[in-house]
């Protein structure tokens, strides 16, 4: 399905971004995974086996980080067509019990960092008038509010920011969006039980969430089968709220 692709994918030496990086693999593209933990990336690429595989150790909410990034796309892998951004943080707190520092912290990487990557991305590809495709992971938060109110207006953010980069790099970048509701990755431990049995309850299909199954879509996205999409957001949420 991504024959031909190569991909930059954010957050990739976990959970839903490792997901994300194998099916990539798998169906054929070039992948540029980058996280911020350098450790967790040798392990991703000694299971990968591939030489289709290129890590690189990022800190997105670092705009020189993000800059000098680019800079290496341009000279190595100028031919780049999409981008992930997953590369997130959840705290799981209430408000209340925020620093300040804790706000700017989450911000950075779940808002500033989907601005960075998508703007470096914009100006390489469009500066060529090139092909391309954007995928955001949002989440049902953004929609739907959470109990973790920093981390829902960072998800709502991103939904908005999907919205105007579809205009913005159109008629050459698809911007599209991803909205999970609870997933079985390693962030669900910092969701409170009671909202998880929220989310349960409301579920029309009882079978739990997967990374690999939010995986599934993102790959669609970004293939050639979803040209028709720019701009809007995939509810992936068994169901729970309907619209």
């Amino acid at each position: 399905m991504l024959q031909g692709m190569k991909i930059i994918v954010t957050g990739a030496a976990s959970g839903i971004g490792k997901e994300i990086v194998r099916l990539g693999l798998k169906e054929g593209a070039k992948v540029i995974g980058c996280d911020l933990d350098a450790e967790r990336l040798e392990e991703l690429k000694t299971e990968a086996d591939s030489a289709r595989l290129v890590t690189c150790k990022l800190d997105v909410s670092q705009y020189s980080e993000v800059e000098a990034f680019y800079e290496y796309i341009g000279q190595e892998h100028a031919d780049v067509s999409g981008l992930v951004n997953n590369a997130g943080i959840y705290l799981g707190r209430s408000l209340l019990d925020y620093t300040p520092e804790e706000i700017g912290r989450v911000l950075d990487i779940n808002v500033k960092g989907y601005v960075y990557l998508s703007q470096g991305f914009g100006r390489l590809l469009l500066a060529q008038k090139r092909q391309g495709v954007v995928v955001n992971m949002s989440s049902v938060s953004g929609q739907e509010g959470s109990s973790d109110a920093v981390y829902g207006l960072s998800k709502a953010a991103v939904l908005g920011l999907t919205k105007s980069c579809a205009m913005n790099f159109a008629p050459y970048i698809r911007v599209n969006a991803v909205a999970p509701t609870m997933t079985a990755t390693p962030m669900m431990a910092h969701i409170p039980a009671w909202r998880q049995q929220e989310y349960l309850e409301h579920q029309l299909t009882p079978e739990p969430l997967l990374a690999e199954d939010i995986a599934g879509t993102v790959v669609f996205l970004l293939s050639s089968r979803a040209k028709g999409y720019t701009g809007a957001t995939f509810d992936i949420n068994n169901g729970c709220y309907l619209r």
